[in-house]
């Protein structure tokens, strides 16, 4: 019993490792670093009245914030460009207009001078108004141009005071223009409604939040994520599924992002030469409430609509991101000019919005293509993406065969000493 469970084991490993590899291809072009420019962080702070609060550690918010930023200017990598956005500094009164404009650029994004941002931050003020929304707007602006990683931190100690200009709209179009800008935001003392909205914006992006309640908690978050922008990163290349195989977009190797709207399947087209194999993968994020049930489904198709091979998940409860991928190895031909193949790769999914959300836009995915050179003994790749490890499964299942059987006549030989004796 013990050498078959031990089997079983081992079996389900296997199979596990393998699901994992099918799903989650490498791509090495798509895996390579794309940025050249400098990365860009733009610190968005939240100067509203509620930031009088002592709260934090026997301190203000105002004053907490100020020397998280102090520590964190020193901290900053010197390959980073930086640099620091007001919401709700300049405006005291109460008419909402007005107040719903107040977001400026204390600091301009670029290389850092630590004194000028600090004697900047210095300034600052508790005074009005919380316009996330058009600050984000703003900083998206702060930040454009170049290929280089882009990062807004938002920190926020109140909900949004300007809707209807929702701020987790304005992060889902920020994210839908394919810029490869990420938002991140922290949270000081948070309600949960104010956890709700920062959670939303973050999600929107592929970006984090976090709750803060002491000082150095949020020296310490922020300092992690200015360094992270200066991490390598790969930006998605913005592409637009077709609604069929003939009219789907031709792509080269890569890491592509898109939106699919709610019962809607997208086709993308890749060529795939004798010879070579075909490595696809695709997550699709909920980036807004959604029902319970879901799945992600992505077929190989031939030109004609033929399947060819599928990858699928599934899921039910709360989730952020889904992901599925297959692999497709195309045999040799001893034709050299042979031509490639059309593989039109068909994605669906089918998550639901929950009652009273906006269907558009649609959620965001991210694809995943890779077209490298296929292994030796490639037809066996694409059945269940064991490839070779079939072998490997041989072994194992004749292995605990003879290990059954040596186990059963010992079991047999000892039964019988024992009655003899």
């Amino acid at each position: 019993m013990i050498i078959r469970t031990r089997l079983a084991a081992g079996v389900c490993a296997l199979l596990a490792a393998l699901t994992a590899g099918l799903a989650f291809p490498a791509g090495a072009a798509a895996g390579e670093p794309t940025g050249q420019d400098a990365p860009k962080v733009d610190l968005v702070l939240d100067v509203s009245g509620s930031m009088r609060a002592r709260d934090i550690d026997g301190q203000s918010r105002m004053a907490a914030a100020k020397q998280a930023f102090n520590e964190v200017l020193d901290a900053t990598p010197e390959e980073v460009e930086l640099g620091i956005r007001t919401l709700g500094a300049d405006y005291p009164g109460d008419d909402r207009k007005t107040g719903c404009k107040d977001t400026a650029q204390l600091y301009p994004v670029g290389p850092l001078n630590r004194t000028e941002a600090k004697t900047a931050v210095a300034t600052l003020t508790p005074t009005g108004w919380t316009p996330i929304g058009p600050a984000l707007l703003k900083a998206a602006g702060d930040l454009d141009g170049g290929d280089g990683s882009k990062r807004i931190v938002l920190i926020s100690d109140g909900e949004d005071t300007c809707a209807p200009l929702d701020p987790c709209e304005v992060a889902r179009e920020i994210a839908a223009k394919g810029i490869g800008l990420t938002i991140d935001t922290l949270g000081l003392v948070p309600t949960a409604k104010l956890s709700r909205q920062l959670s939303c914006i973050a999600e929107a992006t592929g970006g984090t939040y976090t709750s803060v309640e002491h000082q150095d908690e949020l020296t310490d978050r922020v300092n992690q994520l200015v360094d992270r922008a200066a991490d390598p990163v790969v930006t998605p290349v913005p592409t637009e599924g077709a609604d069929r195989c003939a009219g789907a977009p031709t792509l080269k190797s890569g890491l592509y992002t898109d939106r699919e709207e709610f019962g809607q399947q997208r086709f993308y087209r890749v060529d795939v030469r004798p010879g070579q194999e075909l490595r696809a993968s695709v997550s699709v994020a909920a980036d807004r409430a959604v029902n319970p049930g879901y799945g992600v489904l992505m077929r190989a198709v031939t030109s004609k609509g033929r399947e060819i091979v599928r990858g699928e998940a599934a899921g039910n409860g709360r989730t952020d991101v889904i992901s599925t991928g297959l692999r497709y190895p195309k045999a040799e031909s001893d034709d050299e000019d042979a031509p490639a193949e059309a593989v039109c790769l068909a994605v669906s999914h089918s998550f639901s919005a929950a009652s009273g959300v906006k269907t558009t836009p649609g959620l965001p995915l991210e694809l995943t293509v890779d077209v490298v050179d296929a292994p030796s003994q490639a037809g066996d790749v694409a059945a269940f993406g064991l490839g070779r490890g079939w072998w490997l499964l041989g072994v194992l299942i004749l292995t605990g065969f003879l290990a059954g059987l040596v186990w059963g006549w010992l079991s047999r030989w000892r039964v019988a000493v024992w009655r003899t004796n």
